[in-house]
């Protein structure tokens, strides 16, 4: 399902990579959570640090989510499950992505950054999300693909959402 591109990594325009992340938010807001999972590549990775501290590296600093596939296949195969109290019945969502920004390809990496908005409706209660993306985009076999995900969030604290149960 993902996307089938026909230029090299530096000959991307941006339509190409809006077409993918675009793709990314509707299959998160759908809850197909395993076609969102094809997306990614096998050595990919999903982050949101800490929001005191935005550019921590999880290697050294404590962060909400350091998933690599693995994991993101357990954080998938949970919420897909009746064990995801928070999550069952699913939330609403609607993943807004804007400012698009595509980077100088680094060696089969294509660094893109977007902003963004998640509203989350669940129980009479309504969360926001927002923040920006930093995506590292490689081609597979013709195939556009995500082999990292770093979501920075702008909220100052989490308190008014009370938690990150879904995939941002």
């Amino acid at each position: 399902m993902s996307t089938v591109v026909t230029t090299p990594l530096a000959q991307l325009t941006r339509s190409d990579v809006e077409e993918l992340l675009f793709q990314e938010a509707e299959l998160l807001d759908d809850w197909q959570l395993n076609t969102w999972l094809t997306l990614y590549t096998d050595d990919a990775r999903y982050v949101i640090p800490c929001t005191d501290d935005r550019d921590a590296n999880p290697a050294s600093a404590l962060v909400l989510i350091d998933d690599n596939r693995m994991r993101m296949q357990a954080r998938v195969d949970r919420l897909n499950s009746r064990k995801a109290h928070r999550e069952y019945p699913h939330s609403n969502l609607r993943h807004l992505v804007t400012n698009i920004r595509l980077d100088a390809p680094v060696g089969d990496e294509l660094p893109v950054r977007a902003s963004f908005a998640v509203w989350r409706f669940r129980a009479g209660r309504e969360t926001v999300y927002v923040g920006r993306y930093h995506y590292r985009l490689v081609l597979s076999d013709g195939q556009l693909l995500i082999r990292s995900k770093r979501v920075e969030l702008d909220m100052t604290a989490l308190r008014p959402a009370s938690d990150v149960a879904v995939i941002l």
